[in-house]
């Protein structure tokens, strides 16, 4: 029998797929706990947080646990792009794509791994295709995503039979992740993207196996996606 879902924090929940996962959390019958820099423009438990900061990450992790009374997982849907060659994107906005998608990860999978550990709960962590196949102008982007691909692979190995650990890698998604671009690195007119609300179904699926079940990798992509394989 699936796994009741219990309280899942969502980085990244008030927009994107970290909404469309919170939805589908509370769709299946799961407690949405959301982690964002932004306050999300719909009823759910939330503490505004720039997970850039290790110290603002711990904070969000803590108080929602313990307003909820634990964790059962973690989806870390949280991420940010800085698009250019290497020698146009200023340094701090290069490095602030690390912060934000790996040791923003990093840091919230940690915090919460006392509350998980107590629940058996589940993480999934959020590369993306990028993340197995490298593109120019996408060096900071690529770099985080293949860095969160082989942090959790580590981390599931370490946490095999505590708690479960599932990588996503999602292909490219009808979000405002696009919208502040330049035009050359949008997606063209003929694209087609995955919704987000199919990606969150894969999360649920994986969040509500039974103990002892693992989904280990997920690729959900759409069917002419450039970047896989």
């Amino acid at each position: 029998m699936p796994a009741t879902l219990g309280n899942i924090l969502i980085t990244g929940g008030a927009s994107g797929l970290g909404l469309a996962c919170a939805e589908a959390v509370a769709k299946a019958g799961g407690r949405p706990l959301v982690a964002d820099v932004n306050v999300p423009a719909y009823d759910v438990e939330h503490v505004v947080a720039d997970l850039s900061d290790r110290r603002e990450a711990e904070r969000a992790v803590t108080e929602l646990a313990e307003r909820a009374g634990g964790l059962d997982g973690v989806v870390t849907a949280a991420g940010t792009d800085a698009c250019g060659r290497l020698a146009d994107v200023p340094a701090d906005r290069w490095e602030r794509v690390i912060q934000v998608n790996l040791l923003g990860t990093a840091s919230v999978v940690r915090a919460a791994l006392p509350y998980l550990t107590a629940s058996r709960g589940r993480v999934v962590t959020c590369a993306s295709t990028l993340g197995l196949r490298a593109l120019s102008d996408a060096t900071a982007y690529c770099a985080s995503k293949f860095a969160v691909v082989g942090f959790t692979r580590a981390l599931a190995a370490e946490l095999a039979g505590q708690v479960g650990v599932t990588l996503l890698i999602p292909g490219g998604m009808q979000t405002h992740f696009f919208d502040d671009r330049d035009p050359r690195y949008k997606p063209g007119p003929d694209a087609r993207l995955n919704r987000p609300e199919d990606v969150a179904a894969a999360v649920v699926f994986a969040l509500g196996q039974p103990e002892g079940c693992e989904v280990r990798e997920l690729v959900v992509c759409p069917s002419t996606e450039t970047s896989w394989p």
